[in-house]
């Protein structure tokens, strides 16, 4: 496969440039939106403060939602690409684990049972879910003869994910004050949501981000083969168990405090092969920082498409990825 930056050093100009994009991405996230406001609006809104309403908007709206946007895709871009080489499937997203389903179920639950509505709530609830989903399908996915493998794990994501939408459904339709409560929430979107939010799962988003670029290496290995990992010595029960649970903060942390925003776990991989190849390390790292880039972008859109009105984030991302969904789906069957 061609790539375009063939060397470490092309590699690492590309990664600054990406770098410098989620910068401007957080930038243009903080000054564009149907309030109108300038870059000096936003300088002056930390250096000489005076209470407009659009200084107001900036420190307490649009500051955050940048920022957790630019956290939120880069975890998700990470958990896409951990996905996809830890099943050997290149239409893996957070969905194929119940990540996504069991932190809704989670949440529509709370509401429906203890009338919970604080997306401060939200926000731990929703991990708690997503950590559980992930867990029931790593032991599903490992039970039987041949242990943990790329297909019985896929299918114990299917089923727990058809299960806890099912359970979802059924709650939302039984309740309608849950349904009102919880829809802008499930349609995925980081509006409203507060530093606060963001602090509560930066730790485990950070721990994930560690955890996925000291994996690469292992599963670079893993990659050739599994009888070949073994015969190089590698643990390849140890490698899928410390994938999985990255895979976990990652899709938690990210689920938990914008929603099951669907589909960047399934573009940033490929968008990123075609510039660094098959080396993990590298494609860790633009993963993350395209992932956000594509977050913001999506975010920025989101504000403008159906202006007056805002369209959830989640929509947005479903535009840009079910055509890319059916590219990919298509190329893979055409090969076969």
């Amino acid at each position: 496969m061609k790539v375009l930056f063939s060397n470490s050093w092309s590699k690492s100009l590309g990664l600054l440039v990406a770098l410098l994009l989620v910068i401007a991405s957080i930038l243009s996230s903080i000054v564009f939106g149907v309030l109108d406001t300038t870059w000096q609006t936003a300088i002056d809104a930390y250096t000489n403060f005076s209470g407009t309403n659009e200084e107001i908007v900036i420190r307490d709206v649009r500051v955050p939602r940048a920022l957790i946007a630019a956290v939120v895709g880069a975890s998700l871009g990470l958990s896409g690409v951990l996905m996809q080489v830890l099943t050997r499937n290149p239409l893996a997203d957070p969905g194929i684990f119940g990540i996504n389903a069991g932190a809704s179920f989670a949440v529509v639950a709370a509401v429906n049972l203890f009338s919970i509505s604080s997306l401060t709530a939200f926000t731990w609830i929703a991990f708690a879910g997503a950590a559980l989903s992930g867990v029931v399908v790593y032991v599903l996915g490992s039970l039987g003869r041949n242990g943990l493998t790329p297909v019985s794990i896929t299918l114990a994501g299917a089923a727990i994910t058809a299960l806890c939408s099912s359970f979802t459904n059924g709650l939302m339709l039984l309740n309608e004050r849950a349904l009102e409560e919880v829809l802008f929430w499930l349609a995925g979107s980081v509006s409203g949501r507060s530093l606060e939010m963001l602090w509560t799962v930066l730790p485990y988003a950070l721990i994930g981000w560690v955890g996925a670029v000291i994996l690469a290496r292992p599963l670079q290995t893993l990659q050739l083969g599994e009888d070949v990992a073994k015969g190089l010595g590698q643990k390849t029960w140890l490698v899928k168990i410390a994938t999985g649970v990255v895979i976990i903060l990652l899709a938690g942390s990210a689920v938990a405090v914008a929603g099951p925003i669907a589909f960047v776990g399934l573009v940033i991989p490929h968008l990123v092969r075609p510039l660094v190849g098959n080396d993990l390390r590298w494609t860790m790292l633009f993963s993350a920082a395209l992932g956000a880039i594509l977050l913001l972008t999506a975010d920025i859109g989101a504000r403008f498409i159906a202006e007056p009105k805002e369209m959830p984030l989640g929509v947005m991302t479903a535009l840009i990825g079910t055509p890319f969904f059916v590219y990919v789906a298509r190329k893979g069957i055409s090969r076969k």
